[in-house]
């Protein structure tokens, strides 16, 4: 097997590349890309219509949209809004029945204590969720006559509660009832050149730690039994592919590899920055604007 292939990732973007030189005339997926000059934002939409296509790429069938955003780590707020401006676009464009009403939970993944994997609980920390205000007050607390109820959630880790955050998630689900889920978690890049640079959206759900090959259980519509749209910004790169860039060709299976994973070295102030473009983002297409 082509050791690039072992090389883990979460991006549906990356799994494409790795074998689009290979898979002459790859059918049941399509590809869309644009360019969005003014903020030097690349957007790709890959869509897995079939079951040989799943196969192929090893992802569920489904859309999955991923945003490019080379700056996105530099401190420039002025930028990060327009990043989650057109998040928001993006998300809006994926949301089952965008248009109608709908009770949504927003599900934060990760362990807080472990910088990379905090995305998910850093995200949710800034979340306006406004559920229990509507139930109390109804939507006229806010001045609208029309807009989403908005719950969070940060299940944690199962080393510290005991249970998968899928069975927590079930729970909460079946005491809430919500319409559908939006789930945020730290993936797992191939490339380190969109470590901390690049967002995917998608509606296939998510199974998380596969990117870092600690498979947990599926958090999808299939087990769920409502919609799931999942987000995620790559936070960790395979330390192969550190070797393989390093030496300009695709990397080999090290030994002493195995298993270990890198980020940068300001990951810190680079999640906080990137869990407010991802709250922003989902704030924005969740909450209608002001009625005239």
């Amino acid at each position: 097997m082509d050791s690039w292939s072992t090389v883990r990732t979460d991006l549906a973007l990356e799994a494409r590349e790795s074998i689009e030189d290979k898979a002459e005339g790859l059918h049941g997926v399509t590809v869309e890309e644009n360019y969005d000059e003014a903020s030097d934002v690349h957007i790709t939409k890959v869509v897995i219509e079939t079951k040989n296509g799943a196969k192929m790429l090893g992802k569920p069938m489904g859309v999955y949209v991923t945003l490019e955003a080379p700056a996105m780590t530099e401190p420039e707020e002025d930028y990060h809004q327009e990043i989650s401006e057109i998040l928001a676009k993006e998300i809006r464009e994926i949301l089952p029945d965008p248009d109608k009403e709908q009770s949504i939970l927003v599900v934060g993944l990760g362990n807080r204590e472990v910088t990379a994997d905090s995305l998910g609980p850093n995200v949710v920390d800034n979340l306006f969720v406004n559920r229990h205000i509507v139930r109390e007050y109804g939507k006229v607390a806010y001045n609208r006559s029309k807009m989403h109820q908005v719950s969070s959630l940060i299940p944690g880790v199962m080393a510290k509660t005991g249970m998968e955050s899928a069975e927590i998630i079930k729970g909460v689900i079946s005491e809430t009832k919500p319409d559908m889920l939006i789930v945020i978690d730290a993936l797992a890049a191939r490339s380190t050149k969109r470590l901390n640079r690049t967002i995917q959206i998608t509606n296939t759900g998510i199974h998380p730690g596969s990117g870092v090959g600690n498979h947990r259980n599926a958090i999808t519509q299939e087990s769920l039994q409502v919609p799931v749209l999942a987000l995620g910004v790559p936070t960790v790169v395979d330390a192969a592919t550190i070797v393989g860039d390093a030496m300009g060709e695709r990397p080999v299976t090290l030994k002493e590899l195995n298993n270990m994973y890198v980020t940068t070295k300001d990951v810190d102030q680079q999640i906080q920055q990137i869990s407010h473009i991802l709250c922003d983002g989902i704030n924005k297409a969740l909450n209608c604007p002001e009625e005239p």
